[in-house]
Order: C-alpha cells, then structure tokens, then sequence
C-alpha cells in the first residue's frame, strides 16, 4: 500500500474534468491515452503503440495496440472489462467538444478540429484525427489526461455519476472514495504495460489517499512514515527541512529522500502595455525603458535563496521556462541583476532616480505577498515606489482577465510540453477576454513567426522561432520573468522508481516499496 496525502479535495474522477492537479495525479493512475510522456517529457507509445502524421500536418492516425481492455465493471459482459477499440477514443473525444457535457477539456480541440466528424474509427485497432490547420505540438497535447479512453457503455450508465465510478484502462482500478476522507486504488491486474525486464506492471497492491488539508499535520504524519509521499515544501516549515542554499538540514539527515527538479512554471510580473487602454495612457509602465529597468532591478539570485530556501532557478532566459523541450539559456537572453543599468534606462526615460514618476501600483494575491514586497524593496532601490496591493487570487485573476490591472503578479504552468504554451500568451488573437493575453503585446511580427511556427515540423527549426520570439518578448518588457519553479517531492527511503518529471505528473506504475 503506498500512502499519499492530498491537500484538497477531489473536484471529480471523470477525465473530462481533468483540470487541477490533484484530479490529473489520481486520474493518472486509472486511465491512460492514446499517448504519454516519459521523464524527460518525450511523447511516447501508449494504447498508440504507432502513429503517422501526413504531410500536411492534419491526419494523424494512430494504430492501437490490441492487448488493451478496460478494468472489470458488472456493466461489461459476465463482469470483465473489454478490448479498447477505435470507437471508444471516438467516443471519448467527442465527450470533450460536446456542450452538454460541458468539459473543462475542450479547449483542447476547440479551434483544431470542425466537429464530431474529425475524429474517426477506421477499424477497430486504427483511429484518425483530422485537424483544420497544422499544430505541431499537437502530439504533445494529447499526453494530457482530458485525452484518456473511457467505456462509453459505463459513462452512459452513470451519466454525471461517472466522477465518483470511474472505469479506465490504467494500472490501478477504482475501489472506494469517501469524499474528503479517503481514497483507495487497487492494482489492476489485467494491465498491458511491462516494464524492461518484462515484468507486468504495477508492482504496489494500493494506493491510498487521506484528504488532510493542513499542511502542518500532514507533514508530521510523513515524519511519522504514515505517509509514503510529500509533495512540495511549505512556508511554514520550509526553513526547517531546508538551508538556504536549498540543502536537507541536518536534523532530517537520512530521514528520508528529497528530490528537487525543474517544473514548467514561470513566475512573473506581468505589464499592461496595451496603448488603447485607458489604465495605460498616463502609466509610467507606457515606456519600454521604465520596463526594462524594472527588469534589470530586481535580484532574482536573492529573491530564490532567501524567500524560497533556493527552490526555483532565476528567469534570466526568457518566458519559456528551464526543463521545457527547446529551452537554451544560450539562445534566450534575459536580464541579470544590474542596478547601475536600470538607474541609467530610468533616467532616459525622463525619470531621474525615480523623480517625477508617480508611485505605482502592484496586484498581487496573498500567498505571493512576501514575493512581491521583496520586488518592491528592490524598485525602491532604484528610485521607483510601488504601492502593493493584495487581493484574494480569484479576484486577481478576474482583473487580469479584463486587463484592469497594469502591473501585477502572475504564473503559468504548462499544460502540455511545448514552448508554444507559453508563447501563446503574447499572441494577438489570445487577446482577453478570448485567451491569456493579459499585458495586451501586440506585434505582427510576433504573429508572423507564430504562426509560422504551426508550419514547421522539425522540431530543431521550430525552437529556433520559438527563441527569436521569446527574445522579442523579452526586449519589450511586458513580463518580467522572476523564476523558473522547481518540484520538491518527498519519499520514505523505503521508496524506489518514482518517476519526477517537469510536468510534476504522478506516475506510480512503476513505484516499489520494500
């Protein structure tokens, strides 16, 4: 039995509603898709055992394996789970455009695909996909857990009960969930995937789950061994597991193992610089030289070693974070600490050391409070005052949504494994309310290479557009990328073969405990 503790309750076990972390990790367990990644967020085989893109990038067919079936369930004949077929990813994409359904997913083929139509069961072992215009990392998308293969005779059966009777095809099986209490997965036996040797996997029996949400206590029940797995290393006793230069502290010494890693997440202050908004006609944040000496301000090396006891790598590479397929810090050049720089881009800009600049105002939310007044120490170095504001996350987000914020505190965690992700978020036609473009960057040259970039299919050639984007992102300064985030797991020394990828994916396939 391998022992995990959730911080937070399940919203739902229904792939269709894979949308936060703690749904995806459990889902993770009992589905699987077409396709997956492996450590270093390569797309690999998975029910797709092969696939072929055509030349134009829109089809893409994939051949099955035909040693897949769906767990036991009393809906299947005499109770044993069937072969997965063609038709059931028909079904299971279709579920995810269909507006009755209302999944949280569909953005994932919304502007890709025409309709029902496009996804197509050419035989049992063979499935198409066709898509309106070219996206490479197309493949890399259908890694995510909303893509998982459901039984549509189960799904039909228990219509919205379906969150809490989940049946997969993956290596362990739903036993029982008591909604914020309690959730146990037993191996499933009938599962396809062997590891190198040719042993069947899973090899854990179990994976039970408690709902403890304090932090604290359920750090203690992991110094206690109850727990098997602790994820990320909290505030509240951070300094105690970790020094400053992000080393184990003695007194946990052996105790157990800490594995630190990239994760795609990029922490940012991001710059409304749209010119038709009213919020930025008489903002200093309206010139590229205030921006670039915000840039230049702030000591990213400080902020990561003091506030986060060094999880995390300074952004001085650009929006595109460390541990993403492409990155080069060679090729992507950011701003380093450089106060005389800034003093200097200050002055150019008509503001001497700060004087005559109005005090601007910093959105941030509560949890970021310490991050953000750390950056405000440091424009004040530079003769800039910020006033910070703090407001519920929910509320930031909204304000952002609607760009009625100029200068404000953001994040973006990657939903899949290709820079484009993130580049999206400084394309035009992602303009809010529609996307994510909350500073309003606006560049046809931007969108020239985007768009571009659809067109390219060698990966190495596409990188190369993804940098000079990235550089241009980066020269205009509506972001200031602070860091690029780092998982820290925790497991018993008892634990082996967990799987820490930049995606933070659980994958306990192939997890032993001895």
């Amino acid at each position: 039995m391998f022992n995990i503790n959730l911080d937070q309750n399940l919203t739902s076990l229904d792939p269709a509603f894979a949308r936060n972390q703690n749904a995806i990790w459990m889902m993770n367990q009992i589905f699987n898709g077409l396709v997956q990644i492996d450590s270093a967020l390569n797309t690999i085989p998975c029910i797709a055992k092969t696939w072929q893109i055509s030349n134009d990038g829109l089809i893409y067919t994939f051949n099955l394996r035909n040693d897949v079936f769906f767990q036991d369930d009393a809906l299947f004949k005499n109770g044993k789970g069937r072969k997965v077929v063609a038709e059931d990813f028909v079904y299971s994409f279709n579920r995810l455009i269909d507006p009755k359904v209302a999944s949280s997913g569909g953005w994932i083929f919304s502007d890709k695909v025409k309709d029902a139509s496009s996804f197509i069961a050419l035989n049992d072992s063979t499935f198409q996909i066709k898509l309106l215009k070219p996206f490479p990392a197309f493949i890399s998308l259908l890694t995510a857990q909303y893509c998982s293969v459901v039984p549509k005779e189960v799904v039909e059966h228990y219509g919205k009960d379906f969150r809490n009777h989940p049946v997969g095809t993956g290596p362990f099986k739903f036993k029982y969930w008591k909604e914020d209490e309690v959730l146990v997965l037993l191996k499933n036996d009938n599962y396809f995937e062997k590891d190198s040797t040719g042993h069947k996997l899973p090899y854990l029996d179990a994976v039970k789950v408690s709902f403890i949400n304090d932090k604290q206590s359920a750090f203690m029940n992991f110094l206690k061994k109850d727990l098997d797995f602790f994820n990320s290393v909290d505030g509240s006793y951070r300094d105690d597991i970790l020094t400053k230069s992000g080393k184990m502290t003695s007194k946990y010494k052996n105790k157990f193992q800490l594995i630190k890693g990239p994760y795609l997440c990029t922490e940012y202050v991001g710059i409304l610089v749209d010119p038709d908004k009213e919020i930025v006609k008489n903002s200093p944040l309206r010139f590229k030289k205030v921006r670039q000496a915000i840039n230049y301000a702030i000591d990213r090396d400080k902020l990561i070693k003091y506030l986060r006891n060094s999880i995390g790598t300074p952004a001085t590479s650009g929006f595109i974070p460390r541990g993403m397929p492409g990155f080069d810090s060679t090729k992507v050049k950011g701003y380093d600490h450089n106060p005389a720089l800034a003093a200097k881009l200050l002055a150019e800009a008509g503001y001497p050391n700060g004087k005559g600049m109005p005090t601007i105002k910093l959105s941030t939310s509560t949890t970021y409070k310490d991050l953000i007044e750390f950056i405000q120490g440091e424009l004040a170095n530079i003769g800039i005052k910020a006033k910070v504001d703090v407001s519920p996350s929910a509320n930031l987000r909204d304000l952002m949504a609607k760009n009625e914020v100029v200068f404000f505190r953001g994040s973006w965690i990657a939903d899949y494994a290709d820079g484009e992700n993130y580049l999206s978020v400084f394309y035009s036609k992602n303009k809010v309310p529609f996307g994510p473009n909350y500073t309003g960057y606006f560049n046809k040259e931007f969108d020239r290479l985007f768009e571009q970039s659809y067109y390219e299919n060698n990966p190495q050639k596409r990188f190369e557009l993804y940098h000079k984007m990235d550089n241009m992102v980066l020269e205009h300064a509506s972001v200031v990328p602070i860091l690029y985030d780092q998982s820290v797991v925790m497991l018993q020394n008892n634990i082996s073969g967990y799987n820490n990828n930049p995606l933070s994916l659980m994958i306990l396939k192939e997890v032993k405990k001895n």
